[in-house]
């Protein structure tokens, strides 16, 4: 049986495309361009445009919830539009987008930032908007849709929706009306309002075919258990979900999670910040770098301090189209038999790495920077890629305050940072000792291939330094006004609490199948599951539920992974506390400095055992999945249910 990496060792030659070293010790090939669309990378100019700042997202307004509290409220789409993401001169891109129904200037890749205050309610009203704004008809998908998943399905009608269909012949791509359901990610939110892959609805169009579902198998369920809880019905085309901000002060982010789909809904732009302020969990003593942007500041104004960075790797092709792969043959050269005719799919790709970097929705921008403190909350929203960002003047740390779910309990000083697919970081980089005039580049050392632990250079090659190991470029401005903010290391950040003891130990599983049919094929999906006398035991999305803590249990997941890959394993609902890794036959090791915060995204080594331990205080259905989206797209999620399950 041959496995991936053998599959991308193989796929070099035929692709010109790379091979990384592994801990398995397979040799590395020399570097060769990242296949992609039509669009040259080296033929991008860099840092030709400035960075985009998103601003707070406009509210609609504020409303009282059922308890009396106060909230505010939000009325958000997903619209398509043009966008110039390749610098000024070369074509714009079809992109989505989210914005305020109230701004038309607000729709953005990615969109303006949610604004929210620890313990104040955020209710948004989620609308589906990617229909002609002339005709009313749907508008199909911007990449090609596999079929053959176990997906959303409209096609199937109420009675085959999320499922994986059945064929008679090899299908063509999905070309109907797109369903998008959107998942706050990190959040502490009851069921309704998680963004659950079954929980899709497709845009209120006037051409939606006849027998095709118009919302997925958990919609109407959640849509009664809102409207009983918050008196609010929801519409064709819509959800309304309610964020309670009852947790610290953290970096969250907001994105789509349709059923099968997530991959290319992501790719296709609609991704926002959502930052929650104040609280206990902020910053105890000292002052951050600030201010950060605010709904009508003169775009002009570049004095801003605090900046969310969302990092992405995408591909082009030469009319500025997004390049997304539509076939199988694009990742291991497989062209047939596909579905019905064996068991692999014709157009999902297990992995995919673009060869162009997009920060905040521009190619390789520059941002003018004064000799001051400045805080970045950087986000991986790659699809596939593992970044390791470094910058390229080594009297500049990174000073890491916060990861995904909380501040740090103490500032940590890093040369190099290590972000997963979904992971986010809370940065200060000081600028103080630098003059006007002096340029920094902030690199990308992370490979341009599937990660699996180790040291760039070592124990793989990393990416591409002429493209994909560049990321974005700092320009040194005269200081305009004194920095008043903390020097990082003199910062005090709140204590976490102890989650106690755990009531109950589980052993989780990631697996890899190949086919079942063929040989000499690559990977035919990734799943999750159990363990069983120390193997794994697959399981599908469609299978029983096995995950079910008792509510306010805390629990510890050991997630064994059985792969040659690194997984970054991501739990809604909660944020946990990483416990240690362990080497299958070694000896635990504790989290490293920068992950000793309140997490909802853990970094699964191959041939390890990862701990992570929670509280699990809301009652419900949820999910937990590899945050690869290939893989999630294909098998590697699983249901989990907290608190008593009814037949």
């Amino acid at each position: 049986m041959i496995t991936r990496r053998g599959f991308l060792k193989l796929t070099a030659a035929a692709t010109g495309g790379i091979c990384l070293y592994s801990k398995f010790g397979l040799p590395a090939l020399a570097y060769a361009a990242i296949p992609g669309g039509t669009l040259d990378p080296t033929t991008i100019a860099k840092y030709q445009m400035p960075l985009f700042i998103p601003p707070a997202m406009p509210r609609s307004g504020e409303i009282k919830t059922q308890n009396g509290l106060d909230a505010d409220y939000y009325e958000i789409a997903v619209r398509q539009f043009q966008q110039q993401i390749l610098p000024a001169g070369m074509p714009t891109t079809t992109v989505w987008g989210y914005g305020s129904i109230l701004q038309p200037s607000s729709f953005h890749y990615p969109t303006n930032s949610i604004e929210a205050m620890w313990g104040k309610p955020v209710r948004i009203k989620w609308i589906n908007d990617l229909k002609d704004p002339v005709t009313g008809h749907y508008l199909p998908h911007l990449l090609a849709v596999d079929p053959t998943l176990h997906w959303a399905n409209p096609p199937g009608g109420d009675m085959g929706r999320d499922m994986r269909p059945s064929f008679k012949d090899t299908p063509a791509a999905y070309t109907g009306p797109v369903p998008l359901v959107t998942h706050l990610h990190g959040g502490h939110t009851s069921q309704e309002s998680d963004g659950y892959p079954e929980a899709w609805f497709l845009p209120a169009a006037s051409n939606i075919p006849e027998g095709y579902a118009t919302q997925g198998s958990r919609y109407d369920s959640f849509k009664t258990q809102f409207q009983t809880q918050q008196g609010v019905t929801w519409e064709a085309g819509t959800v309304v979900f309610q964020y309670p901000n009852d947790q610290r002060a953290c970096t969250l982010w907001f994105h789509d999670h349709t059923l099968g789909m997530t991959r290319l809904n992501l790719y296709a732009g609609p991704v926002g910040f959502y930052l929650v302020r104040d609280g206990s969990g902020d910053v105890e003593d000292g002052v951050l770098p600030g201010p950060a942007p605010q709904w009508g500041d003169n775009p002009k104004d570049k004095n801003y301090h605090e900046i969310p960075i969302l990092i992405q790797d995408r591909a082009f092709n030469s009319d500025g189209s997004l390049f997304y792969p539509d076939n199988r043959i694009f990742f291991d050269q497989f062209s047939g038999p596909y579905i019905p005719d064996s068991d692999i799919s014709p157009i999902w790709n297990p992995e995919f790495f673009a060869n162009t970097i997009v920060v905040n929705g521009h190619t390789w921008p520059y941002l003018e920077v004064e000799p001051r403190r400045y805080r970045l909350r950087i986000v991986n929203g790659c699809n596939s890629r593992f970044l390791i960002l470094k910058l390229d003047d080594p009297t500049l740390p990174l000073w890491q305050i916060g990861s995904d779910g909380a501040l740090l309990p103490a500032p940590v000083q890093l040369t190099k940072l290590l972000l997963a697919p979904a992971e986010r970081a809370d940065i200060i980089i000081d600028f103080t000792e630098l003059s006007p005039g002096a340029e920094v580049i902030l690199q990308n050392i992370g490979p341009d291939a599937p990660f699996g632990g180790g040291t760039p250079g070592v124990d793989f090659v990393s990416a591409d330094p002429d493209t994909t190991g560049q990321v974005m470029q700092f320009r040194v401005v005269p200081l305009t006004g004194v920095d008043n903010s903390s020097p990082p290391n003199q910062l005090k950040l709140p204590k976490l609490r102890d989650l106690g003891p755990a009531s109950k130990t589980r052993q989780i599983s990631l697996n890899e199948a190949e086919s079942n049919l063929l040989l000499g094929v690559g990977p035919r999906q990734a799943q999750l599951g159990t363990v069983d006398a120390g193997a794994g035991t697959p399981l599908l999305w469609m299978d029983p539920i096995t995950e079910n803590p008792a509510l306010d249990a805390t629990e510890v997941w050991e997630i064994h992974n059985f792969t040659e890959d690194a997984h970054p394993i991501h739990v809604h609902e909660v944020q946990f506390q990483i416990v240690n890794r362990q080497p299958f036959g070694g000896e635990p090791r504790p989290p490293e400095h920068n992950e000793t915060g309140l997490k909802d995204t853990v970094i699964a080594y191959p041939g390890e055992i990862t701990r992570i331990k929670a509280k699990f205080d809301l009652a419900g259905l949820y999910v937990w999945h590899c945050h690869i989206v290939e893989h999630e797209d294909n098998e590697m999620m699983r249901p989990y249910f907290i608190g008593p399950m009814t037949p």
